[in-house]
């Protein structure tokens, strides 16, 4: 008997917003997921450390699923000293689900063509499925050309074409799934919050007030402006 998989949402989440939401929401059902953990990172390996707290980052992230049953919040890279390395969470999630539950990693597609620079990338597959989100417009089918030779390798050998394959094996596969185009980032919303313009709508209310209240994101001549 199939299994449901546990899906893993990882990021910087600084802050969490409608895109993010929308993608977990999506690929979630278009697999079928038990449910899907979000996880804020604590000090990224990949790119510059967030603005705010990884303590503030990870409150955002619970305010924002709070209403989803299907969605968790899991603490563990924020918890966790030194760079948060996605192999080591798999790693540690596998040992507490046993060796036959599926796990998904869930990505998008611009994170998934930057796997090869990830820490032991290749190792990945022995502990999860991958499920790439990927916007219309930037079909599958033109990504091996963007890819280096040994990813553009692990794609075609693992791609799977029907997404529920994924409940047959606890790893190794990668599935990809088109969503819905919001085209919404951390960046733009960090972006308005330091211009003093509203980022309503981007993200959820819960969250925009935490922000405001703690006033993230706000440069020092708007903070004198108000």
């Amino acid at each position: 008997m199939a299994i449901k998989p546990v899906a893993i949402f990882g990021g910087t989440f600084d802050p969490i917003h409608f895109g993010h939401l929308r993608l977990a929401q999506e690929l979630a059902e278009s697999i079928h997921v038990e449910e899907v953990r979000f996880m804020p990172g604590g000090t990224p390996p990949h790119r510059a450390a967030p603005q705010v707290t990884s303590r503030q980052r990870l409150d955002m992230a619970g305010l924002a699923i709070g209403d989803n049953p299907l969605f968790k919040i899991d603490d563990r890279e924020v918890r966790r000293s030194g760079p948060g390395y996605t192999i080591d969470t798999l790693v540690e999630i596998r040992q507490e689900l046993g060796p036959a539950r599926p796990m998904c990693l869930l990505l998008g597609a611009d994170a998934f063509l930057e796997l090869a620079t990830w820490h032991r990338w290749h190792e990945l597959f022995a502990f999860a499925h991958i499920v790439i989100a990927h916007r219309p417009g930037f079909p599958p089918e033109s990504w091996p050309a963007r890819m280096p030779e040994p990813l553009a390798r692990e794609y075609a050998a693992r791609l799977m074409r029907q997404p529920f394959a994924v409940h047959l094996s606890p790893a190794g596969g990668i599935v990809t799934q088109a969503i819905a185009a919001l085209d919404i980032s951390a960046s733009m919303i960090r972006d308005s919050l330091a211009r003093g313009v509203s980022p309503r709508y981007l993200l959820p209310d819960p969250v925009l007030d935490y922000i405001r209240s703690h006033q993230l994101y706000v440069t020092q001549e708007v903070n004198e402006a108000r």
